[in-house]
């Protein structure tokens, strides 16, 4: 007799038949049902693919954004050609870049925007970076949820971003998704940077306006904000602008645009203007949208929007070219089985990072031309 037969003929004697006696469990139930098999689902064509794009298709959309976040060689490849055939049906909306403080509503006002963006005869596609999420869990899944009302919108198509990799390889995806979801009809695009840090100017490098989002708080409105991040913006929208935060509101604002006239005037040659607004009541938001529309033109008369287009094209060229080098040299055998040796050596002190790092590149170039 085992322990717990043992215990149960005891618990059996003692108690008998009692309300402190335990009733036999049931057998552990399988979590899956055994009877369910997930079809696979059939593998489309770069023609089936760029066919579903171009008609609008979103389920199609989203497979072929699957494929492009995908790390697998062979889904590269048909995903570089599926973006090249949706080219030149894209480049037609408007890029809009959203960034804040943590707790400026980003979701809320994002929602607020969209709904209002749809109303005008627009679609609308949000798109998200987030670097963060591999470590953290990130909280675009969680911006999905919150965004129930316009995630129903037939106009409007939510993409979390993608959850592994590092800024650049996310960004470099981010960027390619834009282009298909341009081909796919979506003539305005959100792209919100959840994470913090430097993706704010991997956002900034493929948007045509870049929308700084803070709240009014007691103290210095500057406080926390880095320079950097407000040269970027092209307009800074204080949220939350209701109730009894209204005044404080206009307090944050009266010292942002004073703090803004203190920047040299931005390339675009349109100084950045503060606006107040609510995604509670919608007060304000049209103004922002007003501004959004009236930088857009403002921009495409004076040849900045195209220049900046241009300008950014050339920018994905090198960090496509950089990552896939960067790809390449770690992925390549020899630099595997050496690097380990290496590392200890350089965290020993019995050779520097440098003469390391030499070592290595001439070990893997070597390895190239004897390719």
């Amino acid at each position: 007799m085992n322990y717990s037969e043992h215990w149960e003929h005891h618990h059996r004697e003692e108690h008998g038949d009692s309300a402190l006696s335990v009733a036999e469990g049931v057998a552990a139930q399988p979590t899956v049902n055994p009877n369910f098999h997930r079809k696979r689902r059939p593998a489309l064509s770069a023609d089936q693919y760029v066919e579903g794009i171009l008609a609008g298709d979103i389920t199609v959309l989203s497979q072929a954004i699957t494929l492009v976040e995908s790390s697998r060689p062979e889904h590269y490849e048909q995903a570089q050609e599926i973006i090249e055939r949706c080219l030149p049906r894209s480049g037609e909306s408007v890029r809009v870049g959203i960034t804040g403080v943590p707790g400026a509503g980003k979701s809320t006002f994002i929602e607020a925007v969209g709904d209002m963006v749809t109303s005008h005869g627009h679609r609308l596609a949000v798109l998200a970076i987030d670097p963060s999420s591999e470590r953290s869990g990130g909280s675009i899944l969680g911006d999905k949820t919150r965004m129930e009302r316009i995630s129903s919108n037939p106009d409007v198509f939510i993409r979390p971003s993608p959850s592994a990799g590092s800024l650049g390889g996310v960004a470099r995806k981010t960027r390619e998704t834009v282009i298909l979801c341009e081909a796919a009809g979506f003539d305005t695009i959100f792209i919100e940077t959840v994470g913090v840090g430097q993706s704010e100017t991997a956002v900034h490098s493929m948007v045509d306006i870049f929308m700084l989002l803070q709240i009014s708080g007691a103290g210095d409105e500057l406080q926390g904000i880095k320079r950097g991040i407000m040269e970027m913006a092209d307009l800074v929208v204080i949220t939350k602008a209701d109730g009894e935060n209204i005044r404080k509101a206009e307090l944050a604002k009266a010292q942002l645009a004073n703090a803004l006239h203190l920047f040299p005037e931005p390339e675009s040659g349109r100084r950045p203007q503060v606006f107040t607004c609510s995604a509670v009541d919608g007060s304000g938001l049209e103004t922002v949208w007003k501004e959004v529309e009236d930088f857009i033109g403002f921009t495409r008369r004076n040849g900045f929007f195209t220049s900046n287009r241009r300008r950014q094209n050339k920018y994905w060229m090198y960090e496509s070219i950089n990552e896939a080098l960067r790809n390449s040299f770690y992925r390549d055998p020899s630099i595997e089985r050496a690097l380990p040796d290496f590392e200890r050596r350089v965290l020993a002190d019995r050779l520097s990072s440098f003469v390391a790092a030499r070592k290595l590149l001439d070990l893997y170039f070597g390895d190239m031309h004897r390719k």
